[in-house]
């Protein structure tokens, strides 16, 4: 066997094959040690070609080192639960509680259902989560999509101990790398194509062209507007009440002439219904009709594009309404409150069409400098 080399973390060795390969490189297996009473106890964790890192071998050290000392059970015949039951559970909160229920049961049934449905809490451990990660992104799932599912599995641990249902152990998602994402919108319509879209909407759905009408126009998401209901519209002021944001942060818009005409053929009799309504239940909108997608394609706004950044959906309503404001020289503070974002950052990505405020203050210090200029000569 190859002589073990300590790594820089606690017990954890790597030994080099003189056989195998990774990426045209020997490959290297990682072993850790800890001991056992008096015993030293050695084990293979594995290889890099099969996804392990150091800090990983040291995060599965650490879980032993966790079980000898507290035990591998729940005392007392408290067993964990099987993390199907916890599921099952969180998806009934997040029915009452989460604009993307919906989106949270698909991710459950598509990502976490088969591969952990039978097995409790405690037999899930970071490496579990680490190699579904790296399924997931080797199948084409998008990263944005594989930290979506993350997010999920971490929800529902963390509710499993808000609960009382799980008291013996931290959240594996905790060790895990998040991938990271490059997903921001960079494709915004312009007033034309803004015009055919909504044209084409009203030929085959007015509530999905009305919804298009009012992202375009006031930059609400899809799940604000599905919250929306008749206490939220003041059409003596002409605003529009958003108490339900995906930041929980409430906040106001203004309507504009168009989308105010279609708000009140839309208002509701009663201020507690919804303005849109699922008209085979009569409850909420949970999804936008498939009739967007359809006009994006009859009209081929994505023809040819592959970059998911680059392409039209119905979020792109709302990243145009932002780029508008930038284009007619809003400030980005007031694009940050319109839209709702936490951060200032998350706004600043529209500054670059904001040019005629940059481009006008270096003409304003050369014509200050040419007047001082002028006075001292």
């Amino acid at each position: 066997m190859a002589k073990r080399i300590l790594t820089n973390y606690k017990g954890v060795y790597q030994r080099t094959s003189e056989v195998r390969l990774h990426h045209g490189r020997k490959d290297i297996c990682f072993d850790i040690s800890y001991t056992i009473g008096t015993r030293l106890k050695w084990e293979k964790i594995g290889w890099m070609s099969e996804g392990y890192t150091a800090k990983l071998a040291s995060e599965i050290r650490s879980e032993r080192l966790r079980s000898i000392r507290h035990g591998t059970d729940i005392p007392n015949n408290i067993k964990a639960p099987f993390f199907k039951d916890v599921a099952l559970e969180y998806l009934k909160w997040a029915r009452a509680n989460k604009i993307s229920a919906c989106d949270d049961e698909g991710r459950y049934k598509n990502h976490l259902s088969h591969r952990f449905d039978k097995r409790r809490l405690n037999e899930i451990s970071v490496f579990d989560l680490e190699r579904m990660k790296k399924e997931l992104l080797n199948q084409g799932l998008a990263p944005s999509t594989t930290v979506l599912v993350l997010a999920l599995f971490r929800g529902i641990f963390n509710k499993a101990i808000a609960w009382g249902m799980y008291k013996n152990g931290l959240n594996p998602v905790k060790g895990v790398k998040i991938p990271k994402l490059n997903n921001q919108r960079e494709r915004f319509l312009s007033y034309d194509e803004a015009d055919m879209l909504l044209d084409e909407l009203a030929k085959s759905s007015q509530d999905c062209h009305d919804m298009a009408l009012l992202s375009l126009h006031s930059g609400l998401r899809a799940g604000e507007i599905f919250n929306l209901k008749g206490q939220d519209l003041d059409f003596e002021n002409e605003m529009i009440s958003i108490s339900d944001p995906k930041n929980n942060e409430s906040r106001k818009t203004f309507m504009t002439k168009s989308v105010k005409e279609m708000l009140q053929m839309r208002m509701p009799e009663s201020p507690n219904e919804f303005v849109f309504k699922n008209y085979r239940t009569g409850g909420k909108v949970n999804s936008i009709s498939r009739t967007f997608q359809r006009a994006i394609v009859k009209l081929g706004f994505n023809h040819s594009i592959d970059d998911p950044r680059k392409r039209i959906t119905f979020h792109n309503l709302r990243h145009t309404f932002a780029s508008w404001l930038a284009m007619a020289g809003e400030p980005i503070l007031i694009i940050k409150e319109l839209l709702g974002h936490k951060s200032i950052s998350m706004s600043l990505r529209y500054a670059h069409l904001i040019p005629d405020q940059k481009r006008q203050a270096i003409l304003n210090m050369e014509s200050r400098h040419k007047d001082k200029t002028l006075t001292t000569s």
